[in-house]
């Protein structure tokens, strides 16, 4: 399976009664694969997925398993525990899981979890490398011992920003490895060191200039301005503020322990 262009991890948009507005989420899949993305990612990290009940995990999953399956889209799911990689659709091209967080296993724990999780995964898995969030640092080696394991075909690389670790990564990408973006303001500098994609949450606002930008690599300093703007209160309540405020969600709302994004950060990003 070749992983490249734009993945975008969907939000989950809640109605005035909270409830899941699945209708919403339809729309929203839809106006982003419009926009040129080569797929979705459902119960992403930006889709809130600790604060959703079984049921709620299940039809968000069902909702966007449908429209990629119609569209003909990329499938990717969230899932870090085993048995939630147990159920995806089998149309699903990968599994997004997260290097383990809190517990600070260090790297050779870090590298046990993937052979396990690799070996009972019904689909290929997606490394999600995010240093900055689950607390574990990974050197360059480790990051390709895991890369080594069977059953591992790509990684998200979010390592907020672009350190010697990274450099020695892409200098010498691993064969056979999609390494993909998952730092939204980091994105065109990453893709001049030769990423070939993105899973970015900012490509739910003018997705067809994120997907241009990966297609075309030339520069275009207001994404990078944007996805600042998103980012600068906790994922994705400023991004659904937006997507409220363009009248494509019912409501800006987010679950605890997320609060709503603040009006000065809904305007900054409205004004980019």
């Amino acid at each position: 399976m070749t992983f490249a262009g734009v993945y975008v991890p969907l939000i989950t948009p809640f109605d005035a009664s909270g409830a899941v507005a699945f209708d919403a989420l339809e729309r929203l899949a839809h106006d982003v694969l419009d926009g040129g993305a080569a797929g979705l990612v459902a119960l992403g990290t930006t889709g809130e997925p600790g604060s959703l009940d079984d049921k709620e995990r299940d039809g968000v999953l069902d909702v966007i398993a449908g429209v990629c399956r119609a569209r003909r889209a990329q499938l990717i799911v969230g899932a870090n525990r085993i048995g939630d990689a147990a159920g995806v659709p089998s149309h699903a091209v990968a599994v997004l899981t997260l290097v383990p967080p809190f517990l600070l296993p260090g790297e050779d724990g870090v590298v046990a979890y993937f052979e396990d999780f690799a070996a009972r995964s019904p689909v290929p898995v997606l490394a999600y490398h995010v240093p900055y969030r689950t607390g574990q640092a990974l050197s360059a080696a480790a990051l390709r011992r895991i890369a080594a394991i069977d059953g591992v075909a790509g990684m998200k690389l979010a390592a907020g920003g672009i350190d010697t670790t990274v450099v020695d990564l892409l200098s010498d990408p691993p064969a056979d490895l999609a390494i993909l973006c998952g730092d939204d303001a980091f994105l065109a500098p990453l893709l001049s060191m030769g990423v070939p994609g993105a899973i970015i949450a900012s490509a739910h606002l003018d997705t067809a200039a994120f997907t241009a930008l990966v297609h075309d690599r030339e520069p275009q300093p207001r994404l990078a301005r944007l996805a600042l703007a998103l980012f600068a209160e906790p994922n994705p309540t400023v991004i659904k503020a937006v997507l409220h405020a363009r009248g494509r969600i019912p409501t800006p709302d987010v679950r605890l322990p997320l609060l709503p994004a603040s009006a000065a950060s809904l305007h900054l990003a409205l004004s980019v």
